[in-house]
């Protein structure tokens, strides 16, 4: 089933910012994928091409994308009559009409569009549900429902307030389906929402961030974090849900030394720390708060000696802007120990099989993956089949409210739903799910056995 024609063109994302939109057009319909889009680029990332023509969206158009999927990235496809099921043959093609190291000629954001959508029509093509499609394209051996990770209170540069945290993260763990850690994401969501109105003497409904998060005015984040234990414990799911934080550390490093005041007027190059300092202070707060069980971010994208001293503690050290998608930096992050999970960010990469190949790399050496959405994201649901096929056992969406959050989340519904008594939900083996998978295998095989002998 050769691709007839492609075609993009620009639209807008959650931040209201332009994206790129991308239609495949073959025998059987035509199949669209539209791009998410990072809060502002970093080093190491596959580059997202804008037009920065400030007089333009301040900069922010697409159109340079959009001319090179419909100019060359599209025709020369077509030309090359490929199938819509040779995933890697198109997204080789795609890199190799780039030629560069960081996708900065055509634009990752351009690539992307057209892999998720050459996706998608293999998907049909096979006559299979998307997530068994990409199922494998990954090579899986087992369909994973993933534990939901919802940021439900914003700091850093993701909000106006005092925080230098840039997210705290809800994981209930201890839920038996995706559909009560939905129940139960919900209920801590609200519970909080009412907790920091009451603490701030506010009214309700609180404004939010763009991921749906809160954003009150604590001077700590061990506030921030208060708040969330006091809610989970409030709602007796103790147990259940666990805590996670996203420092994003490379914000606030200047110099090689952190500066946590670095959104107030009391920056002060004389308090700054150093990485000791730092790695001290989260060990007092993994000592505070226990119920903290993933650490993203903890040091700056060149800190590696930094990542290093907290590779003793029992919890998840996952890597976004230290790894950035980019299988070297992944693969030194590694050698060096620096963490034990990397952050899965289609944008930051530009094609399917690239994503699926860092999980891959990541789970042969023993690291977890967490599959996120971005910053600027769209209606698209692709992310969450991306998730469960992957079996990646987390999948951070945002909080549960906006709808381009919640139909992430409505989609893996959808999915666990459809897979019914064959579904198995990661909980607290959300770092290792297959090994939860296997064992949940071994024991039906077991009963099994055991009527046949009765």
């Amino acid at each position: 089933m050769p691709i007839e024609k492609i075609k993009a063109r620009q639209i807008f994302n959650s931040r209201g910012e332009p994206t790129l939109e991308v239609d495949v057009i073959t025998e059987i319909g035509l199949l669209r994928s539209s791009v998410s889009c990072t809060h502002s680029p970093i080093p190491n990332e596959a580059v997202e091409l804008r037009d920065n023509d400030e007089s333009s969206f301040n900069g922010r158009s697409v159109l340079k994308a959009v001319n090179n999927v419909n100019k060359i990235i599209g025709p020369e496809i077509v030309k090359s009559r490929l199938e819509v099921c040779q995933q890697r043959d198109i997204d080789s093609l795609m890199i190799r009409l780039d030629g560069t190291s960081d996708k900065s000629k055509l634009g990752a954001n351009a690539i992307l569009g057209v892999s998720m959508a050459c996706c998608k029509a293999g998907a049909v093509k096979k006559g299979l549900p998307l997530y068994k499609y990409i199922s494998q394209l990954a090579d899986s051996k087992q369909l994973i429902i993933p534990v939901p990770v919802f940021t439900v209170i914003s700091g850093g540069k993701l909000s106006g307030n005092p925080l230098p945290c840039q997210e705290f993260v809800l994981m209930p763990t201890g839920a038996t389906s995706f559909a009560e850690a939905m129940k139960i994401g919900y209920d801590v969501y609200r519970a909080l929402e009412k907790l920091i109105a009451e603490s701030q003497e506010l009214k309700l409904p609180l404004t939010i961030s763009d991921e749906g998060a809160f954003s009150p005015e604590f001077e700590e984040d061990r506030e921030a974090l208060a708040a969330i234990v006091d809610a989970i414990k409030g709602l007796g799911y103790e147990g259940k849900v666990k805590v996670g934080v996203d420092m994003a550390a490379s914000s606030f490093c200047k110099d090689g030394q952190y500066d946590l005041a670095f959104k107030t007027d009391e920056s002060d190059p004389d308090d700054y720390m150093d990485t000791e300092a730092l790695k001290d202070q989260y060990l007092d707060l993994l000592r505070e708060f226990p119920q903290i069980v993933s650490l993203e971010d903890p040091f700056d994208q060149e800190d590696w000696d930094g990542w290093g001293m907290l590779a003793d503690q029992p919890i998840q050290l996952l890597a976004d802007d230290l790894t950035a998608m980019n299988a070297e930096r992944i693969e030194e992050a590694m050698e060096k120990q620096s963490g034990n999970g990397i952050v899965i960010r289609l944008s930051q990469i530009g094609t399917i099989t690239e994503a699926i190949d860092c999980h891959k790399m990541a789970r042969a050496g023993g690291w977890s993956s967490a599959v996120s959405t971005s910053f600027g994201e769209t209606e698209d649901n692709f992310i969450a089949d991306f998730a469960v096929g992957l079996a990646a056992g987390q999948f951070k969406g945002g909080a549960p409210c906006r709808g381009e959050r919640v139909s992430k989340y409505n989609q893996i519904l959808r999915i666990e739903e459809e897979l019914g008594k064959d579904s198995v939900y990661a909980g607290e083996m959300f770092r290792n799910p297959l090994q939860l998978a296997e064992s949940k295998k071994e024991g039906k095989e077991k009963k099994g056995k055991d009527k046949k002998k009765k």
